[in-house]
């Protein structure tokens, strides 16, 4: 495997994400209820999410921007109550100002520095994750998101954008992420190396064919593996 450049996921590679979309949805209901209290009553946070899964799924066009899901939720919410001037661009900063306040898991940062050092590395990601606000974006020398190619993971496509962006072939570059269809799967059918982060210890999923390259409990296995294998 000789490796020349490195993809990697973000939302529960380099951090957990739950923490801190709970935390964006119950910001966000806290201003509806000072704010917008008919919604908030309307809408509270487990209905609100139901919302959001109907617009996922009527939606399909827009399965690779999350953000623009989330903005049509956040109309149709107001609509249904009778307010048609839905302050979306304030609920959004509210919103994203939660979700980009995460917490990385310990081996992150630590890898990332490694990482960079090394090779050229591109965040490759379904979500809408924002690198300059985490603090993160001097990491990488290319960001990828879905909602910006207009295609989502495990489509082969957005990862060989990744690697006409990076100007590295394909079987040249390890993809490194947690999902075992989105990164594994989609990455090994566009011809990159894979490297699953499994952090619980799952064994491989048969039903999804050939298992990753890698399959490695954290992002320091990763750093400790490619300093063995790529002196």
């Amino acid at each position: 495997m000789r490796i020349l450049a490195i993809t990697i996921d973000l939302d529960d590679t380099l951090w957990p994400v739950m923490p801190a979309l709970e935390r964006a949805d119950r910001d966000l209901d806290n201003y509806l209820r000072q704010h917008y209290p008919q919604v908030a009553r309307t809408w509270p946070i487990p209905v609100m999410r139901e919302l959001r899964a109907r617009v996922a799924a009527e939606r399909t066009d827009l399965a690779h921007d999350f953000t623009a899901q989330r903005y049509i939720t956040m109309q149709r919410a107001f609509d249904a109550c009778g307010i048609a001037e839905a302050p979306l661009d304030a609920l959004w900063e509210i919103y994203a100002s939660a979700r980009n306040s995460v917490e990385l898991y310990p081996d992150a940062l630590p890898a990332l520095e490694r990482l960079r050092a090394q090779w050229p590395v591109a965040s490759l990601t379904n979500g809408n994750a924002d690198l300059e606000r985490i603090g993160l974006h001097l990491h990488f020398a290319h960001q990828i998101a879905a909602r910006d190619i207009g295609l989502a993971k495990p489509d082969a496509r957005i990862f060989l954008a990744a690697a006409e962006r990076l100007g590295v072939a394909p079987e040249n570059i390890l993809h490194v992420g947690d999902d075992p269809e989105l990164d594994v799967v989609g990455a090994r059918e566009a011809g990159l190396r894979t490297a699953w982060i499994n952090r619980d210890g799952h064994p491989w999923p048969g039903a999804l064919g050939a298992a990753p390259d890698l399959n490695l409990p954290d992002l320091a296995m990763l750093v400790e593996w490619l300093d063995q294998h790529h002196a």
